[in-house]
């Protein structure tokens, strides 16, 4: 049996609207899935993909598998092929879809409860991983990886970019689940604008903010630069400025790092975009707002995930139709970084049938499923084989552009929020500095302050 659900769906990363929105500058989640095709591609139109012969995908025959996903266009791909795992394996599939909200609460529940009521889980590593791996909730598969009769050849962590490592292993190192879907941020600039003023591409942070200004013109309602203003969805704009100073949030001790010179770089130059090269009334926006802006042909980069890049190409929705660049993240003043967000799915250390479950994350993350979640636009995998097979790439409708800002994000990826339990915490309390310092409060003084009010937040999250 296979369920969805189609409420609203919420990402922490790339939140999505309600269908419909009484903000006109909130595009709603059909408008931002718009431009997207059909699965019919090169390599996988008219053919069924082929699983290796090495992987004996019988061996559970007759069995019975409980997912437990999120409900999101890559979730969809997965429900929409499930039938493709279950002949392929003999394994019968009850696979469940609900909204991110609800999903997190019941697993939580159940998970706590040491008997959930699934074999298989997707989790949202930015906001779940540290909370699944203290409380033990997924088993170990690394054994499963390293077994041929387990695990197709081609699947190995090489293949994954670095950033899906790193999320999928716990803090001893241990794998616990496989990456599926990976959102990393860019840089979407107007090409039309920068020709115009005789300008390149930035190629580092003081580029970037010498394009911005100069792109810059109130009296023509052009602006340089837009980003999220709004508390909560702002901070990682900060954090992964922060990481182009080589730096994060959080050190691998996990004590915070947010009053550092880097930190405070990082956030006064967060402040200096946003109040020399940005729109008026910026400290409302979030995601869709700013899409909202740059679709209109008026702004000159946008910085956020590659995700939300189809509505650029539409022209049902789009005023910069073929006028769009897509930037990888100019290099810091200390390191070239991709701020990086993500899911996987990994196996329930409860289950009883951890094997049969390995199989199906393995299915769902194959060459085969990553290409069909390319080619819908509903997600980037982690899979490097898969974004630089050339097959796959024909059958991509976003500009080759596009795929070269994700293929080479992905050699750059680095975490973009702290793995911590209380991350909403963390959002909301850095969020509030970000929006202040819009305001024109003192960067110093604003991340002085949140950190005073996070630090008893984030010392009780890991009492116990």
């Amino acid at each position: 049996m296979v369920r969805g659900c189609r409420d609203a769906i919420h990402n922490d990363s790339n939140p999505r609207e309600e269908e419909m929105s009484s903000n006109p500058f909130k595009p709603t989640r059909r408008q931002v899935l718009a431009g997207t095709t059909a699965l019919a591609a090169a390599g996988l139109a008219g053919l069924r993909p082929s699983f290796s012969a090495s992987v004996d995908w019988k061996r559970f025959a007759g069995s019975t598998l409980d997912v437990n996903l999120v409900k999101s266009p890559r979730s969809d791909t997965i429900l929409k092929y499930i039938a493709e795992f279950e002949e392929l394996t003999g394994i019968k599939v009850n696979a469940e879809a609900t909204p991110e909200q609800q999903q997190r609460q019941k697993t939580v529940i159940e998970l706590s409860s040491g008997r959930p009521s699934f074999d298989v889980v997707h989790l949202s590593y930015h906001v779940q991983k540290r909370q699944f791996e203290k409380g033990g909730w997924l088993a170990d598969i690394a054994g499963y990886l390293a077994d041929p009769t387990l695990t197709d050849p081609g699947l190995v962590e090489g293949d994954f970019a670095e950033a899906g490592m790193l999320f999928a292993k716990d803090n001893q190192g241990v794998l616990r689940s496989l990456p599926f879907s990976v959102d990393y941020w860019i840089v979407y600039w107007n090409k039309e604008l920068f020709e115009a003023k005789g300008l390149k591409y930035p190629e580092s942070f003081d580029q970037l903010v010498a394009a911005a200004e100069a792109l810059t013109d109130p009296s023509t309602n052009t602006f340089g630069f837009v980003a999220r203003g709004l508390k909560n969805a702002n901070t990682p704009v900060w954090t992964s400025l922060m990481l182009g100073y080589d730096m994060t949030p959080l050190d691998d001790k996990g004590k915070l790092r947010t009053e550092t010179p880097e930190a405070i770089e990082a956030a006064a130059l967060y402040q200096r975009l946003m109040t020399k090269s940005a729109p008026p009334g910026v400290t409302g926006f979030n995601w869709a707002e700013a899409q909202s802006a740059f679709l209109q042909g008026k702004i000159g980069m946008w910085f956020d995930g590659v995700g939300f890049a189809p509505p650029m190409e539409n022209p049902e929705k789009s005023r910069v139709v073929g006028k769009v660049g897509y930037g990888v993240m100019p290099k810091g003043p200390k390191a070239h970084a991709s701020g990086t967000f993500g899911d996987g799915l990994g196996v329930t250390a409860s289950s009883e049938k951890k094997e049969a479950a390995y199989l199906f994350c393995q299915w769902a993350v194959s060459p085969a499923m990553g290409a069909r979640l390319l080619q819908a636009g509903a997600g980037v995998p982690f899979r490097k084989s898969v974004l630089e097979d050339p097959k796959v790439r024909e059958g991509v409708t976003m500009p080759a552009s596009w795929l070269d800002a994700v293929v080479q994000s992905g050699n750059i990826s680095r975490l973009a929020l702290p793995v911590i339990i209380p991350v909403t915490e963390f959002r909301d309390i850095y969020g509030v500095a970000l929006t202040n310092m819009i305001s024109g409060a003192d960067p110093a003084e604003e991340l002085k302050k949140a950190t005073a009010q996070f630090q008893p937040v984030l010392d009780r999250s890991e009492q116990g």
